[in-house]
């Protein structure tokens, strides 16, 4: 057994208070967490829990308040400062990365060129708006695609006669009410079983945003493809279906509804919009007890992940197959007592995200594929890259120089943080690119390594856990095969205070500290230094059974 001397380091790590939060013991106990897979992970979108006042930073006014709703929100505040402080606040999984509602624009650097290079004139504008990818997760057949496909249709990005097509299409195979998924869906599988199985793109711009939809899939067997959605978003739109029947199925055991939402929870996403979709349904038409009680249902146990009901979530009643409540008021003779922000124009007024703009370029990589080149994809989780600039892909430590850029399809001659590109590379053959491997700057490449300390908390496990356990764990962008090598301590999840002895065992509901050994290098970083290179999770058969964020990189 490898139980390697303890690092020095734990109690200095103690010191800085790194711990989970106290209620991780109620909230796990809730046997809900049943199935639970989590991805791994983007910047956090708006703000963070803890309640503090805001510390006169210009986040922009709050949206309209919300009369008949306790979930509230109102994006100006504070972030946690310390593991403590976010423990307070009882979020049992992982604690927000110190970002601030930021109102500068991150790529406000752009400068002006002469008239004539029309393609960098435009670029210019594009990128003056923020990028804000959007997850839209839920129970298969909640209406995500649709929703989306109707918020393409009601921003313009798709045109009269195309979902004229497609509502003819839907016809012929007697799938009309289908059709506005089809602008998310575009392959055949996925039409004709009405199921969305990858993680469709698509993307919309609103006065100040633009914002990327990723449609993750609902269905409980296309959970990994769901994780790699969850690793790349700002904010976690949970769809829930208010047909009576349906809203039961998703949200009760072996139902998606709670795996999504603990999902997006453990990849970092802050805010959470619950559409209560289908009001228009004859089972509901607009009722407002039918709404309180799918709310009601389901609010303790996002309050149990951590989310903060007064200013991490938002709950809006929408109908997508007829785009009711997603870009206009909802007309007073349907729904009297809803009196909050359609949609759109709410998720328009959250304040920026903060961006690490200046640092060194990062950029973890979902996917990649051959086109008179080799083409990566992923979102720039910092920094920023340009034409012709020399790139470094870990952790093979391959030299690369960027040939061209596209930010969500368009082609631009920079790119920076928030935004979802593919890059053009020189220098590497597409077998020799994987997804999880990072795309760095080559002055400063991002720390890659095979054994690290972690702090995990164990989910949901029948049996104990010691040291020899494998399991396959999920990291920004990155799957990989895992071997807990030995067992630090344990923390005591109300006092953060580390056990003195070793434990020859974890089990369900405890947090321990661990040396965790990879089948192979990866690219990490310390949770402190980037949370969203820090965060990952361990899945074993189908299930998520623990989360975890990296304190120290050993070899």
């Amino acid at each position: 057994m490898a139980n390697s001397v303890a690092p020095d380091s734990w109690e200095q790590q103690a010191d800085s208070g790194e711990i989970i939060a106290a209620t991780t013991a109620a909230s796990i106990q809730d046997k809900s967490l049943e199935r639970a897979s989590a991805p791994a992970v983007p910047p956090d979108p708006v703000g963070s829990r803890v309640e503090e006042p805001p510390a006169g930073g210009g986040a922009p006014p709050p949206p309209p308040a919300i009369n008949t709703d306790p979930s509230n929100v109102s994006p100006e505040h504070q972030p946690a400062d310390s593991w403590e402080e976010a423990a307070v606040d009882g979020d049992p999984l992982l604690t927000p990365e110190n970002e601030e509602a930021d109102n500068d624009e991150d790529e406000e650097a752009v400068v002006k060129v002469p008239k004539k290079k029309v393609v960098k004139v435009t670029e210019d504008t594009k990128s003056k708006k923020e990028h804000v990818n959007v997850v839209f997760i839920g129970h298969v057949d909640a209406g995500k695609s649709t929703i989306g496909g109707q918020i393409m249709a009601l921003t313009g990005m798709v045109d009269k006669r195309t979902l004229e097509k497609y509502e003819r299409e839907a016809k012929e195979r007697s799938r009309e009410t289908w059709y506005l998924s089809w602008a998310l869906d575009t392959n055949q599988e996925e039409r004709e079983k009405g199921k969305t199985v990858e993680v469709g793109r698509a993307y919309f711009e609103t006065d100040r945003k633009h914002f990327t939809i990723l449609d993750a899939p609902g269905h409980k067997s296309f959970v990994p493809n769901m994780i790699g959605g969850a690793a790349q978003a700002d904010l976690a739109v949970l769809v829930i279906s208010a047909r009576k029947g349906e809203f039961e199925t998703g949200f009760d055991r072996g139902g998606q509804t709670r795996e999504h939402a603990m999902l997006a929870k453990t990849a970092g996403v802050k805010h959470l919009v619950v559409l209560v979709n289908k009001m228009d349904d004859p089972t509901v038409e607009w009722d407002e007890g039918r709404y309180n009680e799918c709310r009601d249902k389901i609010l303790p146990y996002l309050r149990k992940l951590g989310f903060n009901p007064a200013k991490d979530l938002t709950f809006m009643p929408v109908s997508g197959q007829l785009g009711i409540g997603l870009k206009d008021a909802i007309p007073e003779h349907l729904c009297t007592w809803y009196k909050g922000p359609p949609f759109i124009p709410f998720i328009d007024s959250l304040p920026s995200l903060n961006r690490k703009s200046n640092g060194p370029f990062i950029m973890p990589i979902v996917d990649k594929y051959k086109d008179m080149g080799t083409v990566v994809m992923g979102k720039v989780e910092a920094g920023e890259a340009k034409k012709s600039q020399s790139l470094l892909v870990m952790p093979n430590r391959t030299a690369v120089t960027v040939d061209q850029l596209w930010s969500d399809d368009e082609e631009v001659t920079s790119v920076g943080p928030g935004e979802n590109v593919k890059i053009k590379l020189k220098g590497i053959e597409e077998e020799d690119v994987s997804p999880g491997f990072v795309l760095c700057d080559s002055n400063n490449p991002i720390k890659t390594g095979k054994v690290f300390d972690a702090q995990v908390v164990i989910l949901e496990h029948k049996s104990i856990i010691c040291a020899g356990y494998s399991a396959v764990m999920h990291i920004h962008c990155a799957a990989e095969e895992v071997t807990v090598k030995a067992l630090i301590c344990l923390v005591d999840k109300k006092t953060g205070d580390k056990s003195r002895t070793r434990p020859r065992f974890v089990k369900q509901d405890q947090v321990a500290i661990m040396r965790i050994e990879c089948a192979g290098v990866i690219c990490l970083e310390r949770f402190k230094l980037f949370p969203q290179m820090g965060r990952f999770t361990l899945r074993d058969e189908n299930k998520t059974i623990a989360i975890g964020k990296v304190l120290k990189v050993v070899e």
